[in-house]
């Protein structure tokens, strides 16, 4: 057993004398009550299971119906079909609820599906086996039945299958170290330290001894707002690098922080969609209106009594009896219901498709997959496929994004003093300064042991080759969760000092004489966004107490004395100028007495169960003052590959791009003109600390340069027609920066002040320049800016891209978020719509997948519309031949199938593989893109509408003139009205399918195959449909009237023409837009040789 001591250490450390209070909760380990005499109430907690599906096999059904009938157009489907089974209505309640049964199918067994594959992943992780310690032994058991208090062992490689307080590890010094990529998107190593008074537990019967209980905080979804970040492992993340580890279970199931940080990501909708919904208010109008012009005439036309009542159809005397408005009412209804087919139901479950097939295309883009991370293109949401090629505005950010967060260290500067290139080791540094009082070391010294041991990089174990033992500095692997610290380490070993690694508390370096130094880490003080900078507090083997801190120069600066800045400030700022990352180093010695002050402050902050983030701010601060400027780091962080090129093509295709990051000014600017974002000619205006000035003035100072900067950009300018979105040719010369205080004095004025319009003006200004650049960012104020755009008068289609996961909040915000796959882990991927492995896949991602994936739902859309329109106006114009009798046209089995199957396929096809223009020429030509949605205005949509009304009226009146001689065979034979609907239908099928067939560029087998295949579909199965005398219809109205109306050869005659007439009008314009483009090629060519003879007889001369 623990010893009593051990015990009530184990209960202090973990409670650190905080009362029991509402908010918290008690664990006790090992389902052990410390003490036999104490009142202990076993509280409940929730199992280990986790649950992302949003379905059960029970509630499927009742939730996905509810789910689907609050689309509009589904209800008005339901709402069409219950009045065709209770009202008497002329077509049969199938011609709707088929259509409507087949919608609904094909969605519920999508999202079905979807939501299986959502079970299948939690069974895989309810399912997946750990090891409880129990009575001294490893029981194995599923992971969704692990308790809250039970000990469980996981071993390296293994995730963590709960929250878990960490008690023990392999490591002799009690230490583990993780990955937490699914959880941050941070892909480095993070070390964890176990409880100090556990740390001896490593066995199964050790840690079953334990008898201790836990107070801690009821779950909550921040995951650094925990007790003791260090000791907590988070479920999701692994394990790396230790053999084993032996934690308590604290937070199980849906408790856990990774389950609490689950959210649905909010819904997005397309411009595409807003388009759909305003076309359908106009055809629902059209629809409304023939109705009620078809309900108004019929009653005209039975103001006749010989109409009203022919001898031949007497009315009942129940029909004599009925409320006359009634029967409006009830007629009225029975013209919507024949009419109804004009709003395409199937154009949804069409577009869905559409979606989601087509999304695999991005995602099998063989260009778009890197060879480095053995990765391609990720769509996290098809939904927004065609707002890639609308947009307008394009939000970066710059670390990992345009760069490759691949730092190296490019030299540094000591006491004003710069270091570039690697000294021989015999030579060391030049002493110039002498030696100094701090540490009886020279000044240089002191600077690498600083870059040594402030920071949390460790050597990766296992990497060391036999022989080479003795001589670690030849050959080990760093791990850390930047990429900055890691260079900083690597550049204090091109001068000779080597770090090599932590063992028990102890940090080990080698300096240039190849002497190892031991140095105790006493306290961590980790880095954070908001305070900018880390430190380290170490006891030498002396016994001297010393802090090292280091980060960027905003933060230092103020905390060290104020004569020492100035000679370092100059290198700073000219490194930030030549695109360096730089960051600063300082020191301080501590006595005893200001140690222990800071060791207990420590304590109690981090053991503190409510405001412990503000209390450990606190500390910090107090502690990372008054300190010594030793120098400062040049890190280079270079541009990725073709990041330039793909700025240039976006600026060509007219979208704006602006870089959001946390950046230096001089750093972020000089990257700026790298990738060229701006040009050698932009003139700068600039909106920062240092021209606003800090003085108390700043608001009014800040005032003057937006009322210079609006003078100079919108009031000097001539007016453009096109508006701020379209005055691209005027703002090139342009460009903006403004840093994270300045943008705070904007969004959030002073009350006293009167900026109410600094936001509105400021908007302004940026709208007119090409490119704007905003640097010293806070995550928020990047999400800010995002959000400003978007809602600005126009609504332009915003598009964020970032890497690491302070760009979360933009990306999430803007119309269309694309995480980069990058070296800052896989947040910003999880969060955004589309992933993709680097900045340069941006390109054809936006000018060629975006592109087409516009075009072909825009003709989709347009396509649907049009083809209900040819269908229902020859029905509506039957009504003025039948008495407004609501008479059907077309057969039921013909209102049933038109949109299921003669027609659905080909359009599907061509939204999924038509290419108007060649992926290759749309990349390469940035102008080709298609701007402000303009496929879905309202100019092409009527130009589709007058298409549709007038074939439907050469269907209608075509077919009714070739009627006029009624005898249309040898024999004399009449045919029907049947016959009648089914030569329209007929003309109808092949016009509509030949229409797309005109359309598509890009000829496949595919298309081939559903165009001819869906025609020859049609005209077998009226073969079928009129060949059987079916039992279960009570009119064999259809039977053998298809074959029969092919005997005729004027009946062949007029089908042929009439589609020939009704597709004129398309050819027309097709040879002319062709003859159109061969001159404008032949223009082209005669101006490019024109060019060329001038420059050769120039060059001659």
């Amino acid at each position: 057993k623990v010893p009593s001591l051990l015990k009530h250490k184990v209960e202090r450390f973990l409670c650190a004398g905080e009362e029991k209070r509402v908010g918290t909760r008690t664990v006790v380990v090992g389902h052990r009550p410390v003490s036999e005499t104490d009142a202990y109430v076993a509280q409940k907690f929730c199992d280990n299971r986790i649950v992302s599906s949003k379905y059960t096999i029970w509630n499927f059904l009742p939730k996905n119906l509810f789910e689907q009938f609050r689309r509009i157009a589904n209800f008005y489907f339901l709402i069409i079909f219950l009045v065709q089974v209770i009202v008497d209505t002329p077509t049969s309640p199938v011609t709707s609820g088929l259509p409507l049964f087949f919608v609904i199918t094909v969605t519920a067994i999508k999202q079905g599906y979807e939501d299986w594959l959502r079970h299948r992943a939690d069974n895989e992780v309810n399912k997946s086996n750990v090891f409880i310690v129990e009575n001294a032994k490893q029981v194995q058991k599923e992971s969704e039945k692990i308790k809250v208090g039970d000990i469980v062992e996981v071993k390296a490689d293994e995730t963590f299958p709960c929250d878990l307080i960490f008690l023990a590890s392999s490591s002799v010094d009690g230490t583990c170290y993780v990955t937490t990529a699914s959880l941050d998107g941070e892909s480095n190593f993070k070390t964890h330290y176990a409880v100090r008074d556990t740390t001896v537990l490593c066995t199964d019967e050790a840690i079953d001894s334990l008898t201790a209980t836990i107070e801690c905080e009821q779950p909550q979804p921040d995951l650094y707002k925990s007790l003791g970040p260090e000791n907590l492992l988070l479920k999701g993340a692994t394990l790396k690098n230790t053999k084993k580890i032996y934690g308590v279970a604290v937070y199980t199931g849906m408790e856990t922080k990774m389950a609490l940080n689950y959210q649905g990501k909010s819904q997005k909708r397309s411009a595409v969609e807003k388009s759909i919904n305003a076309f359908l208010i106009v055809y629902l109008c059209i629809l409304l209106s023939k109705a009620t012009v078809c309900t108004t005439l019929k009653y005209v036309w039975q103001s006749n009594p010989f109409n009203d009542e022919p001898w031949y159809n007497e009315k009942t005397k129940k029909e004599r009896e009925t409320f006359k408005v009634l029967r409006m009412f009830t007629d009225f209804l029975s013209f919507m219901v024949l009419f109804n087919f004009i709003i395409p139901v199937s154009m949804y479950v069409t577009v869905e498709m559409q979606k989601f097939l087509g999304s695999f295309f991005i995602s099998w883009d063989k260009e778009m997959y890197d060879e480095e991370i053995k990765e391609g293109a990720l769509v996290n949401t098809s939904d927004l496929n065609e707002e890639l090629g609308q947009v307008e505005y394009v939000f970066t950010d710059k670390t990992g994004t345009l760069t490759e967060n691949s730092m190296e260290f490019i030299e540094c500067c000591i006491d004003g003093h710069k270091y570039k290139d690697c000294m021989p080791e015999a030579d060391g540094f030049s002493q110039t300064d002498g030696p100094l009082k701090y540490y009886g070391k020279c000044r240089e010294e002191l600077f690498l042991r600083a870059l040594c041991l402030c920071h949390t990089v460790q050597i990766k174990e296992g990497d060391q080759v036999d022989g080479l033992i003795g001589h670690p500095e030849h050959k080990c692997t760093y791990i850390s969760s930047s990429p900055d610290e890691i260079a900083l380490v690597k550049g204090a070993k091109k001068y000779g000092f080597t770090f090599l690694g932590l063992e028990n508390d102890f940090m080990k370096i080698q300096n240039q004489k190849n002497e190892t130094e031991m140095y105790q880490l006493l306290h961590v003080l980790n880095f954070d966004p908001v305070r900018r900078r880390m430190s380290v507090i170490v006891r030498t083997t002396a016994g001297k107490l010393l802090l090292f801190c280091k980060g960027a120069d905003s933060s230092i600066f103020p905390r060290v004395q104020q004569e020492e800045i100035q000679q370092t400030k100059v290198h700073v700022d000219r490194n930030a100028m030549d695109g360096y990352r730089t960051l600063c180093v300082a020191f301080k010695e501590l006595t005893q007495k200001e140690y222990d002050k800071i060791d207990r402050q420590l304590n109690e902050a981090k053991m503190a169960l409510q405001d412990r983030e503000e209390k450990m701010a606190k500390v910090f601060e107090d502690t990372e003052a008054d300190m010594h400027l030793i120098g400062a780091t040049a890190v280079e962080d270079r541009l990725q590959e073709q990041s330039a090129e793909t700025i240039e093509a976006l600026h060509a295709a007219g979208m704006k791009v602006w870089v959001l990051t946390g950046d230096k000014m001089e750093t972020a600017k000089s990257t700026c003109y790298a990738c060229r974002l701006f040009q050698t000619s932009t003139e700068l205006l600039e909106l920062t600390a240092r021209t606003v000035g800090e003085s108390e003035r700043k608001e009014d100072r800040l005032h003057e340069l937006l009322m210079e900067y609006h003078k100079k950009l919108i009031q000097d300018f001539p007016k453009n027609r096109g508006g701020l979105k379209r005055s691209w040719t005027l703002s090139q010369e342009y460009g903006l920066i403004i840093d994270g205080s300045t943008l705070s004095l904007i969004l959030n004025p002073s009350q006293d002040s009167s900026s109410s319009n600094y936001k509105n003006i400021f908007l302004q200004i940026c709208l007119k320049c090409a490119a704007v650049l905003c640097c010293r960012m806070a995550p928020l104020q990047k999400a800010q800016i995002v959000r400003m755009v978007k809602n600005t008068k126009g609504s332009p289609i915003t598009l964020s891209v970032g890497d690491g996961a302070n760009d979360v909040s933009m990306i999430l915000e803007a119309h269309v978020g694309i995480g980069i796959k990058g070296k800052e882990g896989r947040q910003a991927s999880r969060n955004s719509d589309y992933a993709v492995p680097k900045f340069k896949h941006l390109r054809k991602l936006l000018l060629a997948h975006g592109h087409l994936y516009y075009v072909r739902i825009a003709h989709l859309v347009q396509y649907f519309f049009y083809k209900n329109l040819c269908f229902i106006l020859p029905q509506f114009l039957y009504q003025f031949f039948c008495g407004f009798s609501q008479q059907p046209l077309y057969d039921a089995a013909y209102l049933t199938m038109y949109n299921i199957c003669f027609t659905s396929l080909p359009i599907l096809a061509y939204s999924l593989l038509e290419q108007h223009i060649s992926i290759d020429t749309l990349t390469s030509d940035p102008q080709l893109k298609v701007s402000d949605n303009a496929m879905l205005q309202w100019k092409p949509f009527l130009y589709w509408t007058f298409l549709g009304a007038f074939e439907g009226l050469v269907f209608f009146f075509g077919v009714y003139f070739l009627f006029q001689n009624s005898s249309l065979e040898d024999n004399g034979k009449v045919f029907g009205n049947w016959t009648f609907g089914t030569i329209v239908f007929t003309v109808l099928v092949f016009t509509v399918t030949l229409k797309l067939a005109l359309d598509t560029r890009f000829w496949t087998w595919m298309n081939h195959f559903v165009i001819w295949g869906s025609l020859a579909f049609y005209v077998f199965f009226s073969f079928f449909w009129g060949g059987v005398i079916w039992p279960f219809l009570k009119q064999q109205r259809m039977y053998f009237v298809f074959a029969h109306m092919l005997t005729s050869v004027s009946t062949w005659l007029a089908i042929i023409l009439l589609i020939f007439i009704s597709l004129f009008p398309e050819i027309l314009l097709i040879v002319l837009k062709n003859i159109k483009k061969k001159k404008h090629q032949v223009r082209n060519k005669m101006i490019y040789c024109t060019v060329f003879l001038q420059k050769s007889l120039l060059n001659i001369r």
